[in-house]
């Protein structure tokens, strides 16, 4: 009965200590506290929420204000910090909110600008109080002994650094979602870049031009009186240019990287007819200096056929290959 009742009361004392603790945290000591700045945004987002217009952003804007300032002031009470340097965590923490009120957005609140700026805001967080001596009511600006000056100057070198190799990555990023063929090609030379994912073997926008441009193509040419195809090949340049452009534009023009593809044409004599080569050619950068292109053959050849008139004439025939090619090097002349 007696180790029951030591039970019941050690749940008992728990549950008050729990409760002393949450209570501490919760219920400001005083008036001017971290817990009231914390309050007043939790307050002001609530307000921001039932408002309208320029009023719902000012609000917002208050409770922002209100949160960054709760959050700085009971993270340096009894500040951890960043192990191997003197930039307390809180520190870390205010300078993601800032970073996140200056540069985030009601769609998305996190930015690649909000990850790049971060730490160098949160350096400058910790900076800013080795330049303000004093108390809180009777603050004044002082000029950091130079030991001081010299660690503030590494931190603050370090976080830049460290976001100009984030807003490199962002870059990188950016450039391979606008610029997917450059995925195609390797990179074992770069001293930046390495790859995480498997390579792709031939650049899927160039094989999307050809398989998009082969059917019109071969709609205009196939079963087409044989003097107009031949007149048709010796324009292959312009047309199949014109043609190239159009399925450029309609295919890739989500792509930054539309404009460093050019659609050019080969066309050879055959003993039964002509080889008509549709190139896709790759003109921005590569490993290879003298860059690359992708290649479809379609073979042409004259065919008997009866007109509507009952005339025999003879007309083309065209069959291209199913699949592109991809080439490394600089495409033939055009002859």
């Amino acid at each position: 009965m007696n180790t029951l009742l030591k039970d019941v009361f050690g749940v008992f004392k728990f549950t008050e200590g729990l409760y002393a603790g949450i209570r501490k945290v919760l219920v400001p000591p005083k008036a001017y506290s971290w817990q009231t700045f914390i309050y007043l945004s939790v307050f002001s987002w609530v307000l921001s929420y039932l408002a309208t217009g320029y009023i719902k952003d000012i609000i917002a804007f208050f409770g922002w204000l209100f949160l960054i300032a709760g959050t700085a002031w009971y993270t340096t009470q009894d500040p951890l910090r960043v192990p191997g340097t003197f930039m307390p965590v809180g520190a870390v923490i205010t300078g993601f909110l800032v970073s996140v009120f200056a540069f985030g957005d009601q769609q998305d609140v996190i930015t690649p600008r909000t990850i790049v700026f971060w730490p160098t805001i949160s350096a400058l967080i910790t900076a800013i109080p080795e330049f303000i001596e004093g108390t809180d009511t009777d603050a004044k600006a002082r000029i950091p002994k130079p030991q001081d000056r010299q660690r503030i100057i590494i931190l603050v070198a370090s976080s830049m650094l460290l976001s100009c190799w984030i807003q490199f990555y962002f870059v990188m990023d950016h450039w391979f979602q606008q610029y997917p063929s450059l995925q195609a090609d390797t990179f074992k030379r770069s001293t930046f870049v390495v790859r995480t994912e498997e390579r792709v073997k031939i650049p899927q926008n160039g094989v999307v031009i050809l398989e998009r441009l082969q059917p019109i193509v071969v709609e205009q040419i196939n079963q087409t009186p044989w003097s107009e195809v031949e007149k048709w090949l010796l324009e292959a340049k312009q047309r199949v240019g014109t043609l190239g452009r159009e399925v450029i534009q309609k295919s890739l023009g989500k792509y930054e990287e539309k404009d460093l593809w050019r659609i050019e044409p080969r066309v050879a004599n055959t003993k039964s007819g002509y080889i008509l080569d549709l190139l896709s050619i790759w003109i921005g950068p590569s490993s290879n200096p003298r860059g690359y292109y992708l290649k479809k053959s379609c073979r042409i050849e004259p065919v008997a056929a009866t007109s509507n008139s009952g005339n025999k004439i003879t007309v083309a025939e065209i069959e291209c290959d199913r699949a592109s090619k991809l080439i490394a090097g600089s495409p033939p002349p055009q002859q």
